[in-house]
Parts: structure tokens; C-alpha cells; sequence
């Protein structure tokens, strides 16, 4: 099943760590970079690091480790201290060759600049990236971008970069006003419209709204299966409501059944 949401955990609150586990997010992101202070970064390292280590299987939920940004000092104590195998967020990705000092890990890369969008498909393409995400606050710095529909160029040439390289659709970028569900529902819903199919989370509480949002419709998942059984026997078949469908349409039958989970 494609994640639909990841919840952010600053890596400086381990008392955190276990509750976000047990939230319903698909994945739990242990933040060491902007969430956690410079003085701090040491500790919370050592605390992520820590539970990275105990947890084993006790928790079934994916995890992956923001780690600093390449070029900073800190991602090198980032690396050396988390394990080898554990899935790592890149922030601040600009360029393919930001990627060689963590090519042999799991990458999930965060483009954050204008330089990043321009070449967005060429890190989606590095072969240990595994999924595109946007980091909105600095793009609304750089490029003076102000409202939601401000980012929908933008959040569509990430979708596009990201299917062209085959990875899954990207997650959005997390919505800060934690107390404005509704602001969020709406967000989600217009990104759902430009082809992302889920969101990071920053509190426990987005979590339902964002997996509510992008769940698939009742409706869409009969058409899904209809479509799929009707075309089983012919490249091209009429539904029971009269509608024509043809292959173009099964593989967007078959995209509605991955990401419901079958």
C-alpha cells in the first residue's frame, strides 16, 4: 500500500518516539535538522540512535531519520552515528551530486530550492533515491510564493519529475497551523487533485485528517475493480454504466488498487 502519511518527531523528544509509532502514520520521521537546536543536535543523535537500535520489531511502522543537510558537519556525525540499513530524509536537495555522500543508503530527498526544482527529475532518476518530497517554508522564502495556489506549478513539476523516475507519488509538505484541521483537509484535497497521495504530518492530531483525505473513495475503488475485471478478457470493454475503458484506463484502475492495497 502506498504511505499516505509520515509524521514528523523532533529527534530531541525520545519521549515521543514510541507514542508517533502507535499514531496510524504509515511512516515516522526522527527529525536531527530543523526541529532540533544546534546545542541539541548531539543528544537528540544519540537518543535516535538509541531507539533506532531497541526497537527492533516492537513497532511495525516504517522509520526514516531527517539527517542534516549535505554539506553541513553535522551530517557527518548523522551518519556515523544511525545504523547502516535505516532510510534516510535528505533535506535541502539541489543537485544529483548532492546525493554521493549518502549514495549507498535508502534516500528520500527533499528538494528545497529553486536550483532543486530545476532539477528535480535528475535526483528523482539517482538510483538510491526512493521517493521526492518538497520542503515549502524555503521555497516560500526564495521565490516569494504566498498561498496555497501559489504552489501548484511547483507541487506538479515535482509530481511529474517523480513518476517520470517511476518512484510513487510524493508526499506534500507538512501544513504548520497544527489547530486549522480543516485548512488542512482542504490542502490535501487540492494536492490530491495535482497527484500527490499523502502528506507528512507535524502532530499526532493531522494524522487522521491527512489519512481520511487521501484515502481512496468507495467510489473509486468499485470503478477500480470493475474496470480491472472487464478488461480481464478484452483490450477494451463497456462498464455496466455504458462508459468505454481500454488499457489506458486499466493502469489507472491498477494505480487505484495499489494504493488501496490491492
Amino acid at each position: 500500500m502506498t504511505a499516505r502519511c509520515a509524521l514528523y518527531v523532533p529527534g530531541s523528544r525520545p519521549d515521543r518516539f514510541d507514542k508517533a509509532a502507535t499514531s496510524g502514520a504509515d511512516v515516522v520521521i526522527l527529525d536531527l535538522e530543523d526541529s532540533v537546536a544546534p546545542a541539541a543536535k548531539a543528544t537528540a543523535r544519540e537518543a535516535v540512535a538509541r531507539w533506532l537500535s531497541a526497537r527492533a520489531t516492537a513497532h511495525a511502522v516504517a522509520v526514516q531519520v531527517r539527517v542534516n543537510p549535505p554539506g553541513s558537519g553535522d551530517l557527518a556525525d548523522d551518519l556515523a552515528a544511525l545504523p547502516d540499513d535505516v532510510a534516510l530524509r535528505l533535506p535541502k536537495v539541489a543537485t544529483p551530486e548532492n546525493l554521493d555522500v549518502v549514495a549507498d543508503r535508502e534516500i528520500h530527498a527533499i528538494i528545497e530550492s529553486a536550483l532543486g526544482v530545476e532539477h528535480a527529475f535528475a535526483i528523482a532518476a539517482h538510483p538510491s533515491v526512493r521517493s521526492l518530497a518538497l520542503g515549502e517554508a524555503d521555497l516560500t522564502a526564495e521565490l516569494g510564493l504566498d498561498g496555497e495556489d501559489a504552489f501548484a506549478w511547483v507541487r506538479s513539476r515535482v509530481v511529474v519529475a517523480a513518476r517520470a523516475a517511476a518512484l510513487p507519488a510524493p508526499l506534500m509538505s507538512a501544513y504548520s497551523d497544527l489547530r486549522d484541521l480543516d485548512g488542512l483537509a482542504a490542502s490535501c484535497a487540492a494536492g490530491r487533485s495535482l497527484g500527490f497521495r499523502g502528506r507528512t504530518a507535524l502532530h499526532p492530531a493531522q494524522v487522521p485528517v491527512i489519512l481520511r483525505a487521501f484515502a481512496p473513495t468507495e467510489a473509486e475503488v468499485a470503478w477500480a475493480r470493475a474496470v480491472v475485471d472487464a478488461l480481464r478478457v478484452s483490450g477494451v470493454a463497456r462498464l455496466a454504466d455504458g462508459s468505454m475503458v481500454d488499457a489506458a484506463m486499466s493502469r489507472r484502475a491498477q494505480a487505484i488498487q495499489d494504493w488501496v492495497g490491492g
